[in-house]
């Protein structure tokens, strides 16, 4: 009997070694094949960035801007590289079985972003909350959700509810909450120029849409230092 039981979980342990390998694999196949993706559209990147100085009326052959049209092509790329990543990807294997119902909360989750509307930074923190159904998630991995759609062209309200809805999908919990607070450089470096201006955004999904006193826990617990 116990060699039998022995030789289950054996052969258990193995199969889950094995399909960690393979995902480690898959993982390390699509990072290359995207960083090949990548480097092949840096010419034309380089090229653009080297037509705005231009028009700008910068002289792109002095010394210090030689290389600006290769480091903001790169830059641009790593800003923008969550167009390359899903929630799939980074939840591998980091969601697990749990008899916990009672609300968790991660706060104070730095996030940067770029305005899709003048191509500026915003940035803030992000407070998220949610409550389990009987599945739970790598803390660190709300972090990464954050980082997967805030390094794309953005805005606010839209960010907000993609954070959520991933958070949703992923888990299916009995609900999600995710607060936004930042500062826009658009609003600060240009245009208005309000030098302390914060925009406050909110997703509630769930309980936290449908218990004003669920609601109010997570804005309570979220904003207390």
């Amino acid at each position: 009997m116990n060699g039998h039981c022995n030789g289950t979980i054996n052969e258990g342990f193995s199969e889950l070694i094995i399909d960690s390998m393979k995902s480690a694999a898959h993982r390390k196949h699509e990072t290359s094949r995207k960083e090949a993706e990548d480097k092949s559209r840096l010419p034309a990147l380089e090229a653009a960035y080297t037509s705005i100085l231009s028009e700008l009326g910068e002289d792109t052959d002095r010394q210090g801007l030689l290389r600006t049209p290769l480091r903001a092509a790169k830059a641009m790329q790593f800003l923008t590289k969550g167009y390359h990543e899903t929630v799939e990807d980074i939840l591998n294997n980091a969601i697990f079985d749990e008899d916990h119902d009672e609300m968790v909360i991660v706060k104070d989750i730095d996030m940067f972003s770029l305005c899709e509307h003048h191509l500026v930074p915003f940035f803030g923190k992000v407070h998220i909350g949610y409550i389990p159904n009987k599945k739970v998630v790598g803390l660190s991995k709300l972090a990464r959700i954050v980082e997967i759609y805030s390094r794309r062209l953005q805005v606010q309200e839209r960010l907000t509810k993609q954070i959520a809805m991933g958070i949703l999908e992923a888990l299916q919990p009995k609900g999600v909450a995710v607060v936004i607070e930042a500062a826009h450089m658009c609003m600060v470096m240009r245009g208005v120029q309000k030098m302390n201006s914060r925009t406050v955004t909110s997703t509630m999904l769930g309980v936290y849409l449908e218990d004003p006193k669920t609601r109010e826990e997570f804005l309570t617990l979220s904003q207390r230092v």
